[in-house]
């Protein structure tokens, strides 16, 4: 009973996320120069007549890349067939989603800089020519075989662009880097989520919750459902901006909208008296060490609290400040302050 359980909820939060995705360009807010131009891409092909160039969304994890792809298909008209670069893991694996694809239909891969050598090799010719190369058999008997297939729209999604081949990336018609978004442009996320939720959100909470959204959507309307829930047991269920701060404070969440992971890899840092590496630096917070290298860091960075240099990641003074810790003194190595010595 109690795997049910977990698994609905999981389903209903996963549903729940669906819901707040924004379905067409226009409900989409924020990143208005990458929208005018995906516009531009998306009413060229529809008055030609054509299928849309492929299409590569970058940036870190959620600022829009998979609700953009589904955007793209409605916008087309199309049926979205989504995958992921890890699921790929043999050429048999693509060349079964390619020979199911309909004309004119978009295929997302996210995730696309996590393909293996061998099945991007058979993705190019079907983004190319729109054919499948396949060999069957083994040895001298072995024979190449071209199967046509239908024109589509191939849209990928990455949050390391360096680690694409540079043949990969070059078969894009279109790439656009999605950014961080400005606390307005959260604000105005914020207040469309709360609509489709039911939320009474007041202008000083939706700012209080925009200011620690780290600049993500996602994360924004993470801490919409949770302030909500705090709205509705411990108030009256509207969402101010005292309500929204105390709710944040209970959630560990705090003024800069670091998290209890963000401030473990501060305070590891701050403590190591010099630079750590990211496979150290991992296994001190206990995380993964993608996690710590694709969602902690990015943001870290944009607030200047971390560094990278040439022999591994330091804090910044401003970490030291944000976390109320003293500095490693003039003789180098850590403070002995900061372990309570």
């Amino acid at each position: 009973m109690d795997e049910i359980l977990t698994q609905t909820q999981i389903t209903g939060d996963a549903e729940l996320d669906a819901s707040l995705r924004p379905r067409h360009l226009s409900e989409f807010v924020g990143q208005e120069r990458i929208k005018e131009q995906l516009s531009l891409v998306l009413d060229g092909a529809r008055g030609r007549g054509e299928v849309a160039d492929h299409l590569l969304f970058s940036g870190p994890p959620g600022l829009g890349k998979t609700s953009l792809a589904g955007i793209v298909a409605a916008e087309l008209g199309a049926d979205l067939r989504a995958t992921s670069g890890p699921a790929l893991e043999r050429p048999g694996d693509l060349a079964a989603i390619l020979t199911n694809v309909e004309a004119g239909d978009v295929l997302f891969v996210d995730e696309i800089h996590r393909l293996p050598r061998q099945v991007e090799e058979v993705l190019y010719p079907a983004m190319e020519d729109f054919r499948l190369d396949i060999v069957v058999g083994k040895g001298p008997g072995a024979r190449a075989l071209q199967l046509p297939l239908p024109m589509f729209t191939l849209v990928g999604a990455t949050t390391r662009t360096g680690l694409m081949t540079s043949p990969l990336r070059e078969r894009f018609g279109f790439a656009a880097r999605l950014e961080y978004y400005s606390e307005a442009d959260l604000g105005a996320v914020l207040e469309r989520s709360a609509r489709i939720l039911g939320v009474t959100l007041r202008p000083d909470g939706a700012a209080r919750v925009a200011g620690r959204a780290r600049g993500t959507p996602r994360v924004a309307n993470r801490l919409l459902r949770r302030v909500r829930d705090y709205a509705q047991v411990r108030a009256d269920g509207l969402v101010t901006g005292d309500i929204a701060a105390a709710a944040l404070a209970l959630f560990d969440v705090d003024e800069r909208g670091l998290d209890t992971l963000d401030r473990s890899v501060l305070q590891a840092l701050c403590r190591s008296g010099g630079p750590v590496g990211l496979s150290t630096l991992a296994i001190a917070v206990g995380e993964e060490a993608d996690t710590v290298e694709d969602v902690v860091e990015p943001f870290l960075i944009k607030e200047g609290l971390l560094a990278r240099t040439a022999r591994g990641r330091v804090a910044t003074p401003a970490a030291f400040a944000h976390l109320g810790l003293h500095r490693a003194g003039p003789g180098g190595g850590a403070d002995p302050r900061l372990f309570g010595g």
